[in-house]
């Protein structure tokens, strides 16, 4: 009986702490706090307004406007034409560095699993491929 008692009391114990646990987070299932919360502004408007105000179309304007504000910043950030050689040499030190570790890889191939070295393979080969890309967007920027 006296076994049963403390059983008892843990069990009520257990479900306090994860109440208190589950009732301090927070958060919403099926919600990402970042998209429900985040408040926009324009440079022609001194409005705000949530993405969800308007509905979806409602806030594309606005979204469009931040995401080119972020891309700018970024491009003052870096100065590509600036620095363009220094960034190329560092892609092409990478895309060497990629094409030896895949070397490595292939040739060390557990031919008893060979599934976790062909895997290995393919995100070198996705990492090679957006190398590729930056490459290209470095290119094409002046």
């Amino acid at each position: 009986m006296n076994k049963q008692i403390i059983n008892l009391l843990f069990i009520i114990a257990i479900c306090f702490v994860a109440y208190i646990l589950f009732r301090n987070l927070d958060f919403k299932e099926g919600f990402d706090a970042n998209t429900t919360d985040v408040k926009t502004t324009t440079s022609t408007s001194t409005s705000t307004s949530t993405p969800t105000s308007n509905g979806v179309a409602g806030g594309a304007q606005n979204y469009a406007a931040n995401i080119k504000s972020m891309t700018i910043k970024n491009q003052d950030m870096l100065l590509i034409a600036k620095y363009r050689n220094d960034y190329e040499n560092a892609i092409l030190n990478l895309d060497d560095l990629i094409n030896t570790i895949m070397l490595q890889t292939a040739l060390s191939v557990d031919a008893s699993k060979p599934l976790p070295s062909i895997e290995k393979l393919a995100k070198l080969e996705s990492a090679r491929t957006a190398l590729n890309n930056v490459m290209k967007f470095v290119d094409s920027s002046k």
